[in-house]
């Protein structure tokens, strides 16, 4: 039976241990995401992981073991919740796979992607709802960073990206 079970590496060590996974013969999805920084015109963006830290590892449970992963180069250890290995769902991998761009295999940071750096944009839920800002940065996948005028000064705060909305010109 085939499981996907969750591998903590080392810091920033993912790639390494996806390569020396796969020579191992584990099936191994590492997803990436591509950053732009939107202060620099001419980035072409750099490929950071998706969940730093993390990848997922298939395994066949019947043909293969867990325990050459925890001394794989890069790999700190099978994810645990006591002393069961954390069995992630397939269909958590599968919405993973079909969220990714199919012609370059990286994923895509959702509607504030389309935000320009300065753009005012309005807070819509959270401790900062109703509130009105300025779009700074993407950071991840699910955060943004908008800064608000806080206390007669601008204050960098970091909000969930799907609680946030571009102000309408007046």
């Amino acid at each position: 039976m085939l499981r996907w079970y969750l591998i903590h590496t080392k810091a920033r060590a993912e790639s390494v241990a996806e390569l020396h996974l796969r020579r191992q013969g584990y099936g191994v999805y590492f997803p990436r995401l591509l950053q732009v920084d939107p202060v620099v015109a001419r980035s072409t963006g750099s490929i950071v992981p998706l969940f730093p830290r993390y990848l997922f590892l298939r395994l066949s449970e019947t043909c293969q073991s867990l325990v050459p992963v925890q001394s794989t180069k890069g790999v700190v250890g099978v994810v645990r919740f006591g002393v069961r290995c954390a069995v992630v769902p397939d269909q958590v991998v599968a919405d993973l796979l079909a969220r990714e761009d199919p012609m370059s295999g990286l994923h895509r940071l959702n509607r504030c992607s389309r935000l320009a750096l300065g753009q005012r944009v309005k807070i819509t839920e959270g401790p900062f709802s109703g509130l009105e800002g300025v779009f700074e940065r993407q950071v991840g996948i699910e955060r943004t960073v908008v800064l608000l005028k806080l206390l007669g000064r601008d204050v960098a705060v970091s909000v969930r990206s799907g609680f946030i909305r571009p102000c309408l010109a007046a």
